[in-house]
């Protein structure tokens, strides 16, 4: 039985996103922002693997696998995934035959790897795998364990969505219909940021070794007088151990404030209250909240991986400094709070350079991969 819609004697496509849940995480924010704003275009589904807490709001059905996976375990970076997933795999052919889904977005590693399972069931079903890391951490680090499925992923789909132009040559190797799609900025810009409000942002998971934490706080024992970090985030229970000792161990309370995790007003306010966005990360694919901050019109200060390097450029739209080092990340940040002019100029850059990530844009860019036969 064809089960796919028709309005207006026009066959709408059935497209589903699939995720290990939809807990409060990058890949999660950006799949969800996304595939809301599909709705306006396709039948739309979410396909959970876990019923875990959901963080989201989401304008599609979205159906938990049965039997669901673990809802503790939030992401998934160990060994023998066909094995550990069986169940939901099976269940979620089963799905896609049964709703008559037409194409499949597998974010990430873990599940872009169970593609050449639905494959080989479903062979006339469109996969489009989509990377939201760089190459060398989900190949070596996340997935080093799981390193033949991924890879057999990456030839199974159809289609290979990248973040830069670094990750658009690397998975190019695996998939040669590999693209590069920019992720969505996922809040609207409400209001200005305040260039005189002698305040620092720093937004992400309190994650001490991916987002550079400890980098940050060495860098705070130097930054400049009368100034403040605002730092927005949560982590799990070990990261956040380490962040208190890191803090009490270098007397950065008085310089550093933890907010604890923002959405909403709480994020607007956030960003609106700051004078400079910074990031230490010492790797990601392409940070959400560094456009976010863009849209504010933040200007940028981040340590040089391949995602702030694809947002900012050679100093274009921020201003990059080395990987991992915290005094010279120190030294442009204060070379930044003290020159206005420069925090101006690249406000200015910042505001410019989020036109490039705005929701339209990228729905426009994801529109021709999906209906593509």
């Amino acid at each position: 039985m064809d089960t796919r819609v028709l309005i207006e004697g026009v066959i709408i496509m059935k497209v589903m996103i699939a995720l290990e849940n939809v807990v409060m995480d990058g890949v999660k924010r950006a799949s969800t922002v996304l595939g809301n704003a599909l709705t306006d275009h396709f039948d739309m589904y979410y396909y959970s693997l876990a019923d875990a807490p959901r963080y989201f709001e989401l304008d599609a059905p979205l159906i938990i696998a049965d039997p669901p996976t673990d809802p503790h375990r939030a992401n998934f970076f160990g060994s023998q995934p066909y094995t550990v997933f069986a169940d939901q795999i099976a269940d979620m052919i089963a799905t896609i035959e049964r709703l008559g889904i037409d194409v499949v977005i597998l974010p990430a590693g873990l599940l872009t790897s169970f593609a050449p399972l639905i494959k080989a069931k479903m062979p006339t079903v469109r996969l489009i795998g989509w990377m939201h890391n760089n190459y060398d951490t989900y190949l070596n680090d996340y997935y080093g364990y799981m390193r033949k499925e991924f890879r057999a992923g990456l030839r199974g789909v159809d289609t290979l969505v990248t973040l830069t132009e670094s990750d658009l040559h690397s998975y190019s190797e695996y998939n040669a219909h590999t693209v590069k799609i920019y992720n969505p900025i996922t809040i609207k810009a409400t209001g200005r940021t305040n260039l005189d409000s002698q305040t620092v942002a720093f937004t992400g998971r309190i994650a001490i070794e991916h987002k550079g934490i400890d980098l940050l706080l060495q860098a705070a024992r130097n930054l400049y007088p009368g100034w403040h970090i605002n730092l927005a985030g949560s982590g799990d229970d070990e990261n956040m151990a380490v962040f208190n000792q890191l803090m009490d161990f270098w007397h950065l309370h008085d310089r550093v404030n933890f907010r604890g995790p923002l959405k909403d007003a709480g994020l607007t306010q956030h960003y609106e209250q700051a004078a400079i966005f910074v990031s230490t990360s010492r790797w990601e694919g392409m940070p959400l909240v560094m456009g976010e901050a863009m849209a504010f019109g933040l200007p940028i200060v981040a340590m040089e991986n391949t995602g702030s390097a694809e947002f900012i450029g050679n100093d274009e739209y921020g201003i990059i400094t080395r990987p991992g080092d915290p005094d010279d990340f120190m030294h442009h940040l204060n070379r930044m709070i003290a020159n206005r002019e420069l925090r101006k100029y690249y406000s200015e850059q910042s505001l410019k350079r989020a036109q490039d990530f705005t929701l339209d844009k990228i729905v426009a860019d994801w529109l021709p991969i999906i209906e593509s036969d």
